[in-house]
């Protein structure tokens, strides 16, 4: 569990991995970034009351080179990848060990079940666990058990991972697409159990919802970079509604100034605006349709889904023109665009 500024969350998701009931023996290995809000006094205490905590430094802060120190620093076969942010349901870690062994997978993914406490969170929440918000991969809520591109935390084989290298630390987002990638070149399997379930809690606030997600982004871009067509498509979508705000921007300054008219200007306008508008009744009906929650988590929802899908297609184009270089998601942070306080 690579950890930082996580005091909000920490405790209940040590508390629901320590909670897994297993047939053999188990340790949470912390991977502790230099936290600022009382998470790494947290973490060793909670570690001094129970010897199956270990404890491991990761002073760079990012969440590959965390990952690697604690794998590193683990005992057993099988790893088991967990969230500060996220809490494991009951029997979680059994069910995966048992669909490891049924299916012969290197490794084991469920579903993100995405929740929230306040209307903002709620609305976010909802949207990441709808195939309109982040795209509709598998693991937002997927019901079919099968192979699968990647898999979300993951279940895995340690001997597997000792053969095709851990985590990339080149990579500060996305790294487990990669790692997956990896792992199914080398003729492996990788599989989606919907039966495992992690309940996760999103950003508690809009602007740090825009860092993660415009970071997020850009490390996607840095991965079309690295890895073309071996992106899916949805990946485009975002992107494509960024361009498509800025042709209409264009068309629209153009046309103000009196440079477009005629036929040309409603042909472009039609270009231009009639997708926006299409776009923006979609955002307003997800807004509107039941299970939407109460008048502040709708009215929330009508600003989200756009923050989302803009921030990650303005930090993809940016990830693919220039590379990600050295982004990182600073949404439990400050205003610094460093993972360190």
């Amino acid at each position: 569990m690579p950890v930082l500024n996580e005091r909000a969350y920490l405790e209940h998701a040590i508390q629901s991995v320590l909670a897994q009931e297993l047939p053999v023996a188990a340790e949470l290995v912390l991977a502790l970034g230099p936290s600022t809000d009382g998470t790494t006094e947290l973490a060793r205490r909670l570690a001094a009351d129970d010897d199956r905590i270990q404890l491991v430094d990761n002073p760079a802060a990012h969440i590959p080179v965390g990952l690697n120190a604690a794998i590193r620093a683990s005992r057993f076969a099988t790893i088991v990848r967990v969230d500060a942010h996220s809490e494991l349901s009951p029997g979680y870690a059994a069910r995966a060990l048992e669909t490891l062994d049924r299916t012969g997978a290197a490794n084991v993914g469920g579903v993100m079940r995405a929740d929230g406490r306040t209307p903002f969170q709620k609305a976010v929440a909802r949207l990441y666990n709808s195939p309109v918000g982040l795209g509709g991969g598998a693991y937002h809520g997927g019901t079919h058990e099968g192979e699968a591109e990647s898999a979300y935390l993951g279940v895995m084989r340690r001997e597997v991972l000792d053969a095709v290298g851990l985590f990339d630390e080149t990579i500060r987002r996305g790294e487990d697409w990669e790692l997956n990638l990896r792992i199914r070149q080398a003729g492996h399997l990788v599989w989606f159990d919907p039966s495992l379930s992690v309940t996760y809690w999103p950003r508690e606030s809009w602007v740090r919802l825009a860092r993660q997600f415009r970071a997020t982004g850009a490390w996607r871009g840095e991965l079309v970079r690295r890895f073309g067509r071996r992106n899916g498509i949805r990946f485009f979508a975002p992107p494509a509604l960024v361009i498509l705000v800025a042709v209409a921007v264009v068309v629209g300054v153009l046309q103000l100034s009196g440079v477009l008219s005629g036929a040309l200007s409603a042909i472009l306008s039609a270009i231009a605006y009639l997708p926006l508008l299409a776009y923006v009744l979609l955002v307003v009906a997800v807004a509107a349709l039941p299970g939407g929650g109460g008048i502040r988590q709708r009215l929330w929802t009508l600003l989200v889904m756009p923050t989302m899908h803009l921030s990650w297609g303005l930090g993809f184009l940016g990830g693919v023109l220039r590379g990600a270089r050295d982004t990182v998601d600073a949404s439990r942070l400050g205003t610094r665009n460093t993972p360190l306080p």
